[in-house]
């Protein structure tokens, strides 16, 4: 589909970073971005967004390109969709709109199937008053992929009732997933969870600690399930390790929601190896924007160290940073050419050692399994 990009700057500084990251967005749901087109306001116009004047600009534009689609980076109501849609005489669709459509092409086990669905039926069930008949999803294409090829329902009733299942489905899913951790508690199965920046590297350095060969590919959202696999560390011997889904900023709410099944993995985990874009300018930005959304999940209080990854893209050599304390701050690696990876599993080993003192071994049984474990 030829898109339009258009963005705001409300003065933010993370305006230039944000609408880069569309781009890629954009791309990785498949569009072929033919321009993009930015201006200044102050506060949104109410109508339309960008106001009368520059939405006229954007109409003639989208004539002369012809254009099927205008992206825009950032959440509209359901009226300023409308509005924007009948000026410019095309589809439109917002950053939310455009993250779940990568999500749904993306999602491949039958949970994260699920919590796709989940996601876009409370989407759009804000946009009921839009109609569903133009939207055509049958036909597919960014922002009009809906949850599934079955027909979509018109009434709030038959909505509701979907929604209903699918949080009842996520419930059973949640208590399989209770079960395992439990086990895993009892048998003080070590935990570790890699989070991160979307596309940082967290599921090439998975499969170069694991030999997982799961899926990794040099865009966003490339991985959406969780994955967890044995890991053999000879002082210690198996942990858990486990990937997940990337964060970005401004995730639409819907999806922390709805994943929060999948990023539970996170939230009981002993240790995070938050994995950072060494290479990205904005790497600093982007470590707040993981530990935002770490806090909004509850999992903010969870011993955390930083894999400083893509070392070899600006000329680092592996290594390890301690604190003033001793204790390690960083690992700095390369997972895609197994840089510094020793480095890493022996900077799990002492945090693990640092952790499973007697007190913490107690205190994580009582949070897992609700008792107290011999």
């Amino acid at each position: 589909m030829r898109a339009a990009l258009v963005g705001v700057d409300f003065g933010k500084d993370d305006f230039a970073a944000s609408f880069d990251e569309l781009s890629q967005l954009a791309l990785s749901a498949g569009a072929e971005v033919i321009t993009s087109i930015s201006c200044k306001r102050a506060s949104p116009d109410a109508a339309l967004f960008i106001g009368s004047g520059k939405a006229n600009e954007l109409a003639h534009i989208v004539t002369d390109h012809q254009l099927d689609l205008v992206i825009f980076n950032h959440a509209l109501s359901p009226a300023q969709q409308r509005n924007l849609e009948r000026h410019l005489k095309t589809s439109v669709v917002d950053r939310t709109s455009l993250i779940l459509d990568i999500f749904a092409q993306r999602a491949k086990s039958h949970e994260g199937k699920v919590q796709v669905e989940l996601a876009q039926l409370q989407h759009l069930a804000t946009r009921l008053v839009r109609g569903w008949t133009h939207l055509e999803r049958q036909k597919g294409g960014i922002g009009l992929r809906g949850p599934g090829e079955t027909q979509l329902e018109t009434d709030r009733r038959l909505l509701g009732e979907r929604v209903k299942m699918l949080k009842a489905k996520m419930a059973r899913l949640h208590k399989q997933r209770e079960t395992q951790r439990r086990s895993r508690g009892r048998s003080k199965t070590f935990s570790v969870s890699l989070v991160g920046y979307t596309n940082a590297g967290k599921s090439t350095l998975f499969n170069s600690l694991t030999k997982a060969g799961t899926y990794a590919a040099n865009q966003l959202f490339a991985t959406l399930d969780t994955t967890s696999r044995r890991l053999y560390l000879a002082e210690v011997g198996n942990i858990v390790i486990s990937d997940t889904v990337g964060f970005i900023r401004d995730l639409p709410h819907q999806l922390v929601a709805s994943f929060k099944a999948t990023l539970e993995e996170t939230i009981h985990a002993d240790l995070l190896l938050h994995v950072v874009d060494g290479a990205s300018v904005v790497k600093n930005d982007q470590i707040e924007q993981v530990n935002y959304v770490l806090k909004e999940i509850g999992a903010q209080d969870i011993p955390q160290l930083l894999v400083w990854n893509k070392i070899d893209q600006v000329g680092l050599e592996p290594s390890v940073e301690r604190g003033q304390y001793g204790k390690i701050d960083r690992v700095f690696v390369s997972a895609k050419n197994g840089l510094g990876l020793d480095n890493l599993r022996e900077a799990i080993v002492e945090y693990m050692r640092d952790l499973q003192t007697p007190d913490v071994i107690a205190s994580r049984a009582v949070v897992l399994d609700g008792t107290m474990e011999d």
